[in-house]
């Protein structure tokens, strides 16, 4: 008898429904085809262990088991569920009659539990898109793929329930998640308050122009002056991530299995990859390409704590996607391409030493020959890419010992949602916009016009520090976020002086 079942394979942040084909005829043998990984193939081994202690057996005849589409490679444990059933189903242990009504995934153990399984989120929404009306996943995974409406999903424990089920014995009942109301109860606990930072107004003040256009930042200051407490506190000042940006989020974190028990991710993702960490960690890939730290980073903020100390091959690799907002990863067969909008926090000591060369007070200070060898892991061009250059001075005991509260993230997140407004409403009519940082060089021109004044301000600017044509358009970003931040429609002459400001390591000559 041929029954067909049917799974879910995740490809990038994708999915591809999997047809399992299940024929039982007379002879002895067990054959599974369809190009499976290891894992699959000893799937026989977890399934026949699991059926036996739930009191049914594996057919002592031919089974011949044949996965489609045949060219796309099937990886991981999580089609036990959906193979035993087809065997069941083509052995009349249940009624096979509903199988094609249902996605069914899951990984078992030898007693017949389910474990977990990766990427619910996209099977999820794949199986809507294709037309299902039931998925039976993991019961830790539940929550996870019931954010798809329009599908009834069922969370199991125990191969036992899904058989009970389909038999007509005991139903499954469907897991229910009011995602917009849950959602919009959680998205605004951030973790860490701009209020317990002691002093630094004016990089609070960088911090939140940053957080206002989306603009990528690098903190620049000896150990202790605060660069890490400053850079954890940035995703309190973000505005709210949206319901969609939230599913996008969710997607990506799905594939690695890295969903909690919420179903959705509520808060923006922080991501502070250590400084050993490969190419392949960060940008994503590996021999079956998994999402690295920018795509985990998405919609979020990615900080790199003490950026020289990363491998220089490290860092050039994010150029591209720091321009592209996506990342391409190609193999001989395929070619995924994972979204990477994220926000780039870094921070780095001003020399090896760890202080300011100029700095009075400073126990020991660099040659220049330590300064170049030490600077020149930081490309140009990667520089380039940051908006934001600030210098972190360390804070005074008298700031440190005042009993008075700095402003709250609570404030200043009002201010940045404010200016958010404004260019959402900017760049409505544009799909890939939403906010500053993300303009191209024809909205630039289109939306930072500039007075006389301004442009001889720039050009003195350029002429003096010579800025390169990227550092231009990046001073034109950040005093256009400056002036969205007073309100301003014009970009005005003090707009641009203090984007100018924000290029610290052109205006010092730091890379020689």
């Amino acid at each position: 008898m041929l029954v067909k079942v049917y799974g879910s394979a995740v490809f990038g942040v994708e999915a591809i429904t999997i047809t399992v084909e299940v024929n039982i005829d007379k002879g002895i043998g067990y054959h599974l085809v369809g190009l499976p990984d290891n894992a699959v193939r000893e799937s026989s081994y977890r399934i026949s262990a699991a059926l036996a202690n739930n009191g049914f057996k594996l057919p002592g005849k031919k089974i011949i088991i044949n996965m489609a589409p045949a060219d796309i490679r099937k990886e991981g444990a999580a089609y036990d569920l959906t193979i035993a059933m087809g065997i069941l189903g083509a052995s009349n242990q249940i009624r096979p009659e509903k199988l094609n009504k249902y996605v069914i995934m899951g990984e078992l153990s030898l007693d017949g539990s389910l474990q977990p399984i990766k990427g619910a989120l996209p099977i999820a929404i794949k199986a809507k898109e294709e037309g299902f009306k039931y998925l039976i996943v993991p019961k830790e995974n539940a929550k996870e793929a019931a954010i798809v409406h329009g599908l009834h999903v069922y969370g199991v424990d125990n191969i036992t329930e899904v058989i009970e089920h389909f038999n007509g014995k005991e139903k499954l009942k469907p897991t229910k998640i009011d995602i917009k109301d849950a959602f919009y109860e959680k998205c605004g606990c951030p973790e860490f308050d701009f209020s317990d930072v002691k002093g630094q107004e004016s990089i609070k003040r960088c911090m939140e122009i940053a957080a206002a256009g989306g603009h990528n930042i690098i903190l620049i200051g000896p150990p202790g002056a605060g660069k890490t407490m400053l850079a954890k506190r940035l995703p309190s000042i973000l505005p709210p991530m949206t319901l969609q940006e939230a599913l996008e989020t969710t997607k990506i974190h799905s594939v690695i299995g890295k969903v909690k028990d919420s179903g959705i991710l509520y808060q923006r993702p922080f991501r502070s990859p250590h400084h050993t960490t490969s190419d392949v960690a960060l940008v994503g890939g590996g021999q079956y390409p998994q999402p690295g730290e920018i795509s985990l980073a998405h919609n979020g903020v990615l900080f790199l704590d003490e950026l020289p100390e990363f491998k220089r091959s490290v860092l050039e690799v994010m150029r591209q996607p720091l321009e592209d907002r996506e990342v391409t990863i190609s193999r001989a067969k395929f070619t995924i391409t994972y979204p990477s909008s994220f926000m780039l926090v870094a921070s780095m000591n001003p020399s090896p030493s760890g202080y300011f060369n100029n700095d009075t007070n400073s126990p020991v200070n660099s040659t220049p020959v330590e300064m170049q060898r030490y600077l020149s892991k930081i490309s140009g061009p990667l520089l380039d890419r940051i908006d934001i250059h600030i210098e972190v001075t360390p804070v005074p005991f008298e700031k440190l010992s005042e009993e008075r509260k700095g402003e709250s993230s609570v404030e200043i997140r009002k201010r940045v949602i404010k200016a958010r407004t404004l260019q959402s409403e900017r760049y409505k009519d544009n799909e890939t916009v939403h906010y500053n940082a993300q303009m191209t060089v024809k909205q630039i021109r289109k939306y930072c016009i500039l007075t006389e004044e301004s442009k001889n301000l720039l050009k003195n600017a350029m002429e003096k520090f010579n800025l390169s044509a990227r550092a231009y358009d990046r001073i034109l970003k950040v005093s256009r976020t400056i002036a969205d931040l007073d309100t301003s429609l014009e970009v005005k002459p003090h707009h641009i002086a203090e984007a100018i400001q924000y290029r610290s390591l052109d205006r010092e000559g730091w890379l020689g």
